[in-house]
């Protein structure tokens, strides 16, 4: 008994080891496994079965646990015993004490065996489940190195392999616009969010997401990862163009400078990784005039009025020349700056005459473009 003891519990070793799975959870499904065997091949209660599993003593027990009763009473073989019965085998046993008799494991039954094998293996599986949920939910709002398992051109989706993590989907509204995916492709994903499901954790997946931004910016800058320099907002064109604002609680720590880096090679290296996407890098100031003037660069800004009341409205007075600069493409600047500073814009230029442009206005939108996470 002590060499087949070794080996149940040299094998729970070995699936701690293999499957990172603790002993003491396993112990656990098998105690649980055992009980629901035994009650089932003696159809007796919980509190008539015994399980000790000890890995420190080697101590592997199960026992069948009897009332005594007297000899008038005694109707049940399993669940109870005799006093006359129970005194052969102790004199000192009276009524009412319990009889705790030893099981060998070919007691159980066929039956009771393939229900704890049953059970056990399910208590792995849930084991592997929660242990994968703990270890995505640890990177939920960041990034990890996926791999591209499956395109779906028809569905526009992809499907991404994350390692210990597990599977994940991206949908096609949160891809890149532009970008081409291609089975065994190395590929950074932001995790927006990770939901337990009855099939495993379910993990949400974004190359959209302003997140992903503000993360690889953490992974080039020191100065964001130590927390000298906070990103406060971010708004987001993915494939397109990011505006990014950033402050230093240290004043002898330039914000945006830090971000750009020697010869701009921090920012560059965030633009390679974003497939070219242009990135503007703004500084956050107290003072919304301030800020919403630096959110409008590169177009330089005359003057800020904020409009009474509470639409958070403003109109900004640009030169002439700039009209079309402080605009952008399509409102594409007008539009990212709205986002970034949370208030409504309107655009207008210093003479007052617009010539072929029409006045501009960018409304904030109630986008995820923050970098609260």
């Amino acid at each position: 008994m002590a060499a087949a003891n070794n080996e149940f519990f040299e094998a729970l070793s070995m699936l701690e080891h293999e499957r990172g799975i603790t002993a003491e959870y396993l112990i656990e499904k098998i105690k649980a496994a055992i009980v629901i065997a035994v009650k089932k091949n003696y159809e007796v209660e919980d509190d008539h079965v015994m399980v000790e599993i000890d890995p420190s003593t080697g101590k592997f027990n199960v026992a069948l646990i009897q009332d005594v009763v007297a000899d008038e009473d005694w109707y049940d073989e399993h669940s109870e015993i005799g006093i006359t019965e129970a005194q052969h085998i102790r004199k000192s046993y009276q009524v009412g004490d319990r009889v705790v008799t030893p099981l060998k494991t070919k007691d159980f039954g066929r039956i009771a065996a393939q229900t704890a094998k049953h059970v056990i293996r399910q208590g792995i599986r849930e084991a592997e489940r929660s242990q994968q949920l703990s270890e995505i939910q640890s990177r939920a709002h960041d990034i990890v190195q996926a791999t591209v398992t499956r395109v779906d051109p028809e569905k526009g989706i992809v499907a991404l392999d994350l390692g210990k993590g597990g599977e994940a989907i991206l949908p096609r509204n949160e891809q890149v616009p532009g970008e081409v995916y291609t089975e065994g492709q190395m590929l950074q994903v932001y995790i927006v969010d990770v939901v337990a499901g009855e099939r495993g954790p379910r993990v949400m997946i974004s190359r959209t997401h302003p997140g992903l931004v503000k993360r690889l910016f953490e992974l080039e800058v020191p100065e964001i990862y130590d927390g000298t320099v906070e990103v406060k907002a971010i708004s987001r064109e993915a494939g397109a163009r990011t505006k990014m604002a950033v402050w230093s609680k240290d004043a002898n720590v330039n914000p945006v400078s830090a971000c750009i880096g020697p010869h701009g090679d921090r920012v560059a290296a965030v633009v390679e990784k974003l497939g070219g996407e242009k990135i503007d890098i703004v500084k956050w100031s107290e003072d919304i005039s301030e800020f919403i003037s630096a959110a409008l660069s590169p177009a330089k800004v005359v003057k800020v009025e904020l409009l009474p009341g509470e639409t958070r409205s403003c109109r900004v007075t640009v030169p002439d020349q700039q009209l079309s600069l402080a605009i952008g493409n399509k409102g594409q600047n007008a539009r990212l700056c709205a986002r970034l500073t949370g208030y409504n814009i309107d655009i207008r230029p210093e003479s007052g005459y617009y010539g072929e442009e029409e006045p501009k206005a960018a409304e904030a939108e109630k986008t995820e473009d923050t970098a609260a996470e």
